[in-house]
């Protein structure tokens, strides 16, 4: 999916606006006033939900985005207003209604575990007056766009009046329309380019239980000719993407972990929209959406994933696992920069590792300990000989890079040919750089950029030099 970094397409977002609310804590006791849990709460985040979420992952892929949506004059709008400015989205098409609350959903997080939800939102229809308001202003700017996505979380903002004015007015000036849709009654949407309902929403809509491909083509059919759609698509979960044009296939799913399918849909119909925008055909667009969604699923909440995480997500599937974890010092500038962006801390070492060993081993999973992501700078076969002399490294580069990627406790393998790995660890830039306690006292390379610098003790009684001295005498 390289061919569509870079690119920025200007695409109107249509629906339902809210706010995603978590608070992140732990719990290690029981309340003395009732039979439930005390969290203690460390953090708490206010990130955009529902629609939001839509022009998030736009936004993260590098989009234009403009939105057109109703909320109330509320504490909720305003936070949902700096949301958007946080972003760089305009909020001039946003129409205020008095006597409407923003919607604002509340999770409480413990141990990577969401153990309650609460709800805060109106969900009545919007008035007539809003309605006029919202048609007039998609009438006088949808020549703009590329594309209309209209995310309908059932909230009140999309009538069925409204919905079906906006998808006439974008045929008239054949722009697509995609809309992820909500509730029974999929004739609001007639005459749309796609929907994406799953399969639970597809068989109520339809009135026919899938239960297997034959049911599932059967939905997917009949779901086209209804709702007059130029294709018809059911989001499969686990299974992957169906689609049905002039032909029906399944695009199997990219997921290799599913940790949170918060966020899914709204990633889906967002990728789908952006390469779509991006004058990609339905089936590349698909096996996008797929991979956007494969690497969402991954994280906690509602998340977004970036062109680049998709591209490293695309590279890991088709590599073996050793492989992917090898970067070159570009590969891995870039890797951290995402990194860190994601908030997560950076754990540094390097050495030569030759002849691999248990205290090699200890020593690493001593240095992961100190952070989230462990990047190892191995020293090339050059920087070896310098320091160890002319006979080593025993195995070269590329086969002890392959060995330590191997390692679970190693995230990533980067060889580095000067004589000291200053210049690499400038370039990843890590929280905490960690050395063995023999460099106590002495100057460490790098120690100058970090935030920490850790000495972690060496496994007694092992080492490479020993393990060849042992084989020289025959033992």
């Amino acid at each position: 999916m390289i061919e569509l970094k870079n690119k920025s397409p200007k695409l109107l977002v249509i629906g339902d606006l809210m706010i995603d609310q978590y608070f992140w804590g732990k719990s290690e006791r029981v309340s003395p006033e009732a039979p439930v849990q005390v969290i203690d709460v460390d953090n708490e985040s206010n990130i955009l939900g529902g629609a939001g979420n839509v022009i998030n992952n736009l936004k993260v892929f590098g989009a234009q985005v403009d939105v057109i949506s109703v909320i109330g004059d509320c504490k909720n709008a305003h936070i949902l207003y700096k949301l958007l400015k946080e972003i760089n989205v305009d909020t001039q098409y946003l129409v205020t209604e008095n006597n409407r609350i923003t919607s604002k959903k509340s999770r409480i997080i413990a141990s990577q575990q969401q153990v309650i939800r609460y709800d805060r939102e109106s969900t009545d229809e919007i008035s007539l007056k809003s309605q006029k308001i919202i048609i007039n202003t998609v009438e006088s700017i949808v020549q703009n766009y590329e594309v209309i996505l209209i995310s309908d979380y059932g909230k009140g903002v999309l009538t069925e009046n409204l919905t079906q004015a906006i998808i006439k007015i974008a045929n008239k000036f054949s722009i697509k329309v995609l809309i992820d849709p909500k509730g029974l009654n999929y004739s609001k949407y007639s005459g749309a380019y796609l929907l994406t309902p799953n399969i639970k929403e597809a068989s109520y809509a339809t009135n026919i239980e899938i239960t297997n491909d034959k049911t599932l083509k059967k939905a997917i059919t009949q779901l086209k000719k209804d709702c007059k759609l130029k294709v018809s698509l059911v989001t499969l979960s686990e299974k992957g993407i169906a689609v049905y044009d002039n032909a029906f296939r399944v695009h199997p799913t990219s997921a290799k972990e599913v940790y949170d399918v918060t966020g899914a849909g709204d990633t889906v119909l967002a990728s789908l929209g952006f390469s779509i925008a991006c004058k990609l055909n339905i089936d590349d667009a698909v096996k996008f959406a797929n991979l956007a969604a494969g690497v969402v699923v991954g994280k906690i909440g509602s998340a977004t994933s970036s062109l680049n995480e998709i591209i490293e997500y695309e590279s890991s599937l088709n590599r073996s696992s050793s492989d992917f974890h090898i970067k070159t010092p570009e590969e891995i500038t870039i890797l951290s920069e995402e990194l860190r962006a994601r908030g997560k801390d950076i754990v540094f070492t390097n050495g030569c590792f030759d002849l691999l060993h248990a205290g090699h081993v200890r020593y690493l999973e001593a240095a992961k300990s100190y952070g989230d992501v462990l990047i190892l700078g191995l020293n090339s076969d050059r920087s070896v000989s310098a320091l160890k002399g002319p006979n080593r490294p025993i195995n070269n580069e590329l086969d002890r890079a392959y060995i330590l990627a191997a390692l679970e406790v190693v995230d990533y393998v980067v060889i580095f040919d000067e004589d000291t790995p200053y210049n690499l660890i400038h370039k990843i830039k890590p929280k905490t750089l960690v050395k063995g306690s023999d460099y106590k006292g002495k100057e460490v390379a790098g120690h100058d950029i970090v935030d920490e610098l850790v000495l972690v003790k060496f496994y007694k009684g092992k080492s490479s030099t020993k393990t060849i001295q042992k084989i020289k005498q025959g033992h």
